[in-house]
């Protein structure tokens, strides 16, 4: 998943001597948002079976975890500016850490409400995290090099990304997703705080690193660091809304993040299903614990959550072969290539069954691979002074992340999960048209 977050500072140009050996440590922490934020995917299902939810209801918890970073990018943009980036750094850590920490008592009580709030208290952490060291990154460093420890760095983010389900569906789906029916309301509840103590646990751990790191950086507070200037950009100015590129290009960014959160968050769901792999994933775990020499096997719901990895690892390696074929082709048409391909897999998912649909609906991630930053750099071309201004309005829009997915599960909930990849299908095509017209040019000139 893109890191996304209103980048409203600006790094000195010249760096600071003794700086760049903070480089390694903070790369590190694209790599713990990237496994942080993915974790969602095999939480939604362990929490819709937990609380009996309907698909909409479930994907509130990324409603409440993309609504952090929708809040949080700008307040985090005056932090940096008033803080620095090492304090930054370490107050994000503390926050994300505190939201890790309060899975304990949403466990505890067992109330769905909370862990939504526990999400957004990570989400808020982890949304200071980025916009200090986004920036942080490139300035540690040669400005001349500062693509190249950019593009590093996201790759240790894509990584993330990557582990990040298979290691959550291990542990939070280690007793699958079916809980037994018609149980007496206090026996009921009793499992769902003993179901909801083992999803706490990862989280737990990762409260423990979070505030490790946390420490760890405040007690660098005081190194050598470029310094931090102020330039508050606005996404509501009015002369960016007479730049169509920009504005369909926000539109996209909002249905791309949708789309892509949504495919991610219904995927264990999906896969799960006996039509689809759900009949395959308990003999799969079976044979995989076998190999393994485990005595016990994996259940259908690890396996199933173990393969969105495929989903993110895929996106991983598209970038590498897309940032080939973009430097060789024009942005637009391989941007509105890509957009097609996802939506015939979405709707190839749809409208089929068995490994061919599982296959089709996990391909959508290399296709995505290229579509978030090449929406981003075609939407701000020609905008000279007011790029920052344009990249905040971009940012905001990174909100998709909370309303696609309710619209998603909504969907879902009046005509099925596979069916209702039909809305991340149209918001493909709405990327395909932009592409297009970025390509020729047609009806994205400044009006």
């Amino acid at each position: 998943m893109e890191a996304g977050s209103i980048q409203a500072v600006r790094s000195a140009a010249v760096p600071v001597p003794g700086s760049g050996k903070m480089a390694p440590l903070v790369v590190s922490l694209f790599f713990a948002w990237g496994f942080v934020t993915v974790l969602n995917d095999p939480l939604i299902a362990k929490l819709k079976s937990l609380f009996a939810l309907n698909y909409a209801e479930a994907m509130l918890t990324q409603f409440a975890f993309f609504l952090g970073y929708f809040l949080f990018s700008a307040p985090a943009g005056a932090i940096l500016g008033r803080f620095g980036y090492v304090r930054s750094i370490a107050l994000g850590l503390a926050i994300a850490a505190c939201g890790c920490l309060a899975f304990a008592p949403a466990a505890r009580l067992a109330l769905y409400p909370l862990f939504l709030l526990a999400l957004f208290c990570v989400a808020s952490g982890l949304t200071i995290l980025q916009v200090a060291a986004n920036p942080y990154i490139a300035a540690l460093g040669a400005s001349a090099t500062a693509h190249s420890r950019l593009t590093l760095a996201q790759a240790f983010n894509s990584l993330g990304t990557f582990i990040g389900p298979f290691i959550g569906a291990l542990f939070i789906l280690q007793t699958g997703v079916a809980l037994p029916g018609k149980l007496p309301p206090a026996q009921l509840q009793a499992l769902r705080v003993h179901e909801a103590q083992i999803v706490q646990r990862p989280f737990l751990v990762l409260a423990g690193l979070l505030l490790a790191f946390a420490v760890l950086f405040w007690l660098l507070r005081n190194r050598p660091a470029p310094s931090v200037v102020s330039c508050h950009p606005s996404p509501f100015r009015r002369a960016l809304f007479a730049r169509p590129r920009l504005v369909f290009g926000a539109i996209c960014i909002f249905v791309y993040v949708g789309a892509e959160v949504s495919i991610g968050s219904g995927l264990t769901n999906y896969l799960l299903q006996p039509g689809i792999f759900g009949t395959r994933a308990a003999a799969l775990g079976a044979r995989a614990a076998a190999l393994l020499h485990m005595g016990v096997p994996f259940n259908a719901a690890q396996v199933a959550g173990a393969m969105v990895s495929l989903y993110w690892g895929l996106a991983m390696l598209g970038r590498f072969a897309g940032s080939w074929i973009l430097s060789r082709a024009a942005p637009g048409r391989v941007l509105s290539f890509h957009a097609l391909a996802a939506m015939a897999l979405a709707l190839g998912a749809a409208l089929s069954a068995g490994p061919a649909a599982a296959a089709a609906v996990l391909a959508i991630g290399f296709a995505n691979s290229i579509m978030f930053p090449t929406i981003f750099t075609l939407a701000l071309e020609e905008l000279g002074d007011e790029t920052a201004n344009g990249s905040a309005l971009l940012c905001m829009a990174i909100a998709g992340g909370a309303i696609v997915p309710v619209t998603y599960g909504a969907t879902a909930d009046a005509i099925g999960l596979g069916h209702a990849l039909i809305v991340p299908a149209t918001c493909y095509l709405i990327i395909a048209i932009y592409g297009r017209l970025a390509a020729r040019g047609l009806g994205l000139a400044r009006a």
